[in-house]
């Protein structure tokens, strides 16, 4: 029974459950969910959510947070296309270039948080505004198709075998996300950095007291967070028919929303990679599979509005139980 009740206090679990039961109910509503193409449509959509979920998930778990992450993924997708198209510049320079420009802005968040010590909100919606104001400089900018030169970095995302009517594409993307997911989670739990990040979360003062470079992590888990910004560019501009000015506004909100889901506590200290890949699936599947079943776009933010609340309460009400 004990083991039981430690299983269902784990939020990750909660959340896959809720996960599974999305899954379930959209097969038996909808035909259409069902179809092999619209499995791929959901997951090619996913990856930038991921991406952007795994890199704000530290800034979160030190109670932090980053605005930036959606108008900055959009932004870098602009400069980069637009550096391939009027500049002719190598597609791999401008994936490069994207990843760069995401380490800037984490790095510069992460100075003005935790060196100049101002309030992440603030400061990360400052930076919000900046890398929307630059992207809207940039023009509508497709990247280039599979079939032009340089759309070779689709097939990170996705392969297709075979030709016309019976070719067959499978999501590697999706087996790329899950290593990365790993690989994120070994660093969390099994990395000076990772445990240094958690240790920020509980207590930053007793941290520093302990003779830990508080500053230089602070930085560097915003640095982490903007790099991981930067691959969901890439991401976005490969499945993203055109990349739009203007854009990007509230796609961070997902990422974020995902790593509650997840299970990160709101006031920092703890969070998962996995919880944050579960949360953020739990939140594509809402926003993506609703409009199988005939519910608009209203209802789906009005229902991810309420796991959100759900997810936070649960938070809430396992502490008070440790306390």
């Amino acid at each position: 029974m004990n083991k039981k009740k430690s299983i269902f206090n784990d939020q990750r679990v909660i959340a896959a459950l809720v996960a599974i039961a999305l899954i379930i109910v959209y097969m038996i509503f909808s035909k259409e969910f069902r179809k092999y193409s619209s499995i791929l449509s959901m997951l090619d959509f996913s990856y930038y959510t991921l991406l952007m979920a795994f890199g704000v998930t530290f800034p979160l778990i030190t109670a932090g947070v980053d605005l930036s992450i959606g108008t900055g993924m959009v932004c870098y997708a602009l400069v980069g296309g637009t550096l391939i198209r009027n500049n002719n510049v190598p597609v791999a320079v401008a994936m490069l270039v994207c990843i760069l420009m995401g380490c800037a802005v984490g790095l510069l968040n992460g100075v003005l948080v935790g060196v100049m010590g101002l309030a992440p909100f603030i400061a990360t919606l400052s930076t919000c505004m900046i890398t929307r104001g630059i992207g809207s400089m940039c023009n509508a900018t497709p990247w280039p198709t599979l079939k032009q030169p340089g759309g070779w970095f689709h097939s990170i995302f996705k392969l297709t075998f075979g030709q016309g009517r019976g070719a067959t594409k499978f999501p590697i993307g999706f087996i790329l996300v899950i290593i990365i997911m790993f690989v994120m989670e070994f660093i969390l739990f099994h990395t000076k950095f990772g445990r240094y990040t958690l240790a920020i979360g509980s207590n930053k003062e007793a941290t520093r007291l302990s003779g830990i470079n508080v500053k230089f992590y602070h930085v560097m888990v915003y640095v982490v967070c903007g790099f991981f910004a930067g691959l969901a560019a890439i991401a976005y501009a490969a499945v993203v028919p055109t990349v739009q000015p203007g854009t990007g506004a509230g796609l961070e909100l997902d990422a974020i929303g995902g790593v509650f889901v997840g299970g990160v506590y709101a006031t920092g200290g703890y969070g998962s990679i996995i919880g944050s890949f579960i949360g953020t699936m739990v939140i594509v599947l809402l926003k993506t599979g609703l409009p199988y079943i005939g519910l608009q776009a209203n209802w789906q933010q009005i229902i991810t509005g309420a796991v959100l609340i759900i997810a936070v309460l649960i938070d809430i009400m396992k502490k008070k139980r440790i306390q």
